[in-house]
């Protein structure tokens, strides 16, 4: 009968888990004794069961603590290793960014130079006419944004032209209102004072 393949997810059913368990781990601690037997290798295997319970397999005559510290030794000399090539990596990789760093400031400075028409005699005729092309395409964007900057000037201008025109009509108007309120008063006033000439003359007479 063939078996299926064993899907490698948790057993749900605990008993089945324990059953399990119990079989691989015995299964693991005789693959751990042939492994040090017929390669006379030092073996360490520690296991703990979902309870806590320890079991644990030695090659070594002496205790597993032996192994456990041969081990610990090992793995401070590749962690120290291991982080001195990191930290040699580290500083060849700021140095290769640098020296790329550099060589683009060095052909950034010589393309300001070649624009602003300077060590042109080391210049192809090729490199030249890209020159004058890029050049050209500078000029027309500096053109361009002049143009841009001068239309919202004027439509500024006007805006306030606008608002000014506005203001000096309510000015006006105010103005006029003004008058009218000034004149008024005078007139009232000016005829009692005729009346009053006209029967003291009467009176005089």
């Amino acid at each position: 009968m063939v078996r299926g393949k064993t899907q490698m997810k948790r057993i749900e059913k605990a008993s089945s888990r324990q059953v399990t368990f119990s079989k691989r781990r015995n299964g693991l601690l005789k693959k751990a004794y042939e492994l040090s037997v017929l390669c006379d290798a030092e073996v360490a295997l520690i296991v703990f069961s979902p309870s806590g319970k320890l079991y644990e397999f030695s090659s070594s005559s002496t205790v597993i603590n032996k192994t456990i510290e041969r081990y610990q030794k090992n793995a401070k000399s590749s962690t120290i290793t291991v982080g001195r090539r990191t930290k040699e990596e580290n500083i060849q990789d700021l140095k290769d960014e640098t020296a790329e760093l550099q060589m683009k400031i060095e052909l950034l400075q010589d393309t300001e130079r070649r624009l602003l028409g300077q060590c042109l005699d080391s210049c192809s005729a090729k490199e030249l006419e890209n020159l004058e092309q890029q050049l050209q395409r500078s000029l027309s964007n500096i053109r361009a944004r002049k143009n841009t900057l001068f239309r919202e000037q004027i439509e500024q201008l006007k805006q306030q032209e606008k608002n000014l025109m506005k203001e000096n009509t309510e000015l006006r108007q105010k103005c006029e209102m003004v008058d009218l309120q000034l004149s008024i008063p005078q007139v009232v006033q000016v005829q009692p004072m005729a009346r009053n000439m006209e029967v003291e003359t009467a009176l005089f007479i």
